[in-house]
């Protein structure tokens, strides 16, 4: 049997939390263990929390729910408290306002790690929808990933959105995410455990469909332009400083022609 965890992040998220966790709870897979780990939150996200944790009781569906509510030091430091504290085979950070899309997602993971083959992936990776602030579809998420993703990948920027990358428990508490970023560490994170993977001769697989549903407006989003500048430096610490300078020339010329397009479709 795999166990996955989940890891959930909050803050003062009273506003945004409850259908993160309604849509854990409504998982069909049993063997779930829900790590929430909370900032030291003085609105009603830790109520919430404690209700959610009766809920899962007496739904008898084989959940764990895990809580832990202290003072840290900004958001990827609570990442690192939330590895430590999985123990499941797979671990995936799904934070407040961020939803699993349907009762069977975990269930398709779960499926897409036990294929005929048998070997256990180190990344199980799919795809995911946007939503806005009320959790209505706004789009596909532009970066779809690849059939065959490696490290590498990333130079193309981050095919892989964070809520949809499951990584395997053994790997990911090796591999801490680098609290020196405010805004991008989750994407050197999933390089770096791509590399390890690599390394181990370890598969990435891909699980067919959408497997998260991302609010739009999350911490990256409303720092942008920090964001950009974290993912050039990680970027530039991966594949190094000319590789790095093409691709986001590339991007630069991409995002022109988009605009020039979206103007000509207009003016017709």
């Amino acid at each position: 049997m795999i166990t996955i965890s989940v890891v959930t992040i909050t803050y003062n998220a009273a506003k945004v939390l409850k259908p993160t966790l309604d849509s854990v709870l409504a998982q069909q897979f049993e063997a779930i263990e829900h790590v929430i780990v909370d900032g030291a939150s003085t609105d009603d996200t830790m109520r919430l929390v404690d209700d959610y944790r009766r809920q899962t009781e007496e739904n008898g569906n084989g959940h764990v729910v895990v809580a832990q509510s202290e003072p840290d030091n900004g958001l990827y430091d609570a990442m690192n408290k939330g590895l430590r504290l999985a123990t499941g085979d797979y671990v995936c950070f799904l934070n407040a306002g961020d939803l699993l899309p349907a009762p069977d997602t975990i269930q398709q993971v779960v499926d897409a790690a036990l294929s005929d083959d048998g070997i256990r992936p180190a990344v199980l990776y799919g795809d995911t929808d946007v939503v806005d602030s009320e959790w209505h579809f706004l789009y596909h998420r532009r970066l779809s990933p690849p059939d065959r993703l490696t490290w590498r990948s990333f130079r193309k920027g981050m095919l892989v959105c964070h809520q949809a990358f499951y990584a395997r428990c053994d790997i990911a508490r090796q591999i801490p995410y680098d609290t020196r970023y405010r805004y991008s560490a989750d994407v050197d994170w999933c390089i770096r455990v791509m590399r390890e993977a690599e390394r181990l001769k370890a598969p990435l697989r891909r699980v067919e469909g959408v497997v998260a549903l991302y609010m739009k407006e999350g911490q990256t989003t409303q720092h942008h332009k920090e964001s950009l500048r974290e993912r050039f430096d990680v970027m530039r610490r991966h594949y190094g400083l000319v590789t790095t300078l093409a691709m986001h020339a590339w991007f630069v010329v991409r995002a022109l022609v988009g605009k020039w397009t979206n103007k000509k479709g207009n003016a017709h």
